[in-house]
């Protein structure tokens, strides 16, 4: 007795369906990831101070050390926005430990309002484990109208521990970098341009 046997048509179509199943799946999987993977390589960031990240802090430092340290502060804009930014200071010498307020002051060139966010990072990318914010103007979307001036504060202090690690002990000096970029859905355009999840666009 010949046992009826699956028809080789329908059993193709299934085939074909599952594949283009998964296929979808993978798609929508990789773009999900790429939308979570700014905050998330953020949120990585601040909680460990990595590739330069200056740490969250939420208040002041315990201790303070007579031992201090040369923050240099350096300012950029993207050429796309049409700001000035520069910091009341080009440096300032901290006590470890010593809370320590430097005001930016930002300016809107522009005959209509526009919009920016600032990014920031600390070089040498070691130091940003020891750099503590209390306080940062930094990915804060702001909004100025046409010939508006603003002045933003930030407020940190260096953790005295860096003395205590042998790939720092010896730093004398470092640099806190902004760049403020024209801003989307509250993000600096160059962050969502690098991950693919949109295009550079003016915010």
């Amino acid at each position: 007795m010949t046992l009826p046997r699956p028809h080789a048509g329908t059993a193709g179509r299934n085939g074909i369906r599952t594949t283009l199943l998964a296929c979808v799946g993978v798609v929508v999987g990789m773009t999900a990831l790429a939308y979570a993977s700014v905050p998330l390589y953020d949120l990585f960031c601040k909680a460990t101070g990595y590739d330069g990240t200056p740490l969250v802090g939420r208040g002041p430092s315990a201790t303070v050390s007579d031992a201090t340290m040369t923050v240099h502060f350096d300012t950029n804009v993207s050429p796309s926005l049409p700001w000035r930014f520069q910091a009341e200071a080009p440096r300032v010498e901290a006590k470890l430990g010593e809370t320590q307020t430097v005001f930016f002051r930002v300016t809107n060139t522009a005959s209509v309002p526009t919009t920016g966010v600032a990014t920031f990072n600390v070089q040498p990318g070691l130091m940003g484990g020891y750099f503590v914010k209390i306080q940062c103007f930094c990915f804060n979307e702001q909004t100025l109208q046409p010939g508006e001036t603003i002045d933003v504060p930030v407020v940190f202090y260096v953790d005295p521990a860096v003395r205590t690690d042998s790939n720092t002990r010896d730093y004398t000096e470092m640099t806190l970098s902004y760049t403020y970029f024209p801003s989307r859905n509250g993000q600096p355009t160059a962050a969502l341009a690098t991950t693919g999840a949109g295009n550079p666009r003016p915010n």
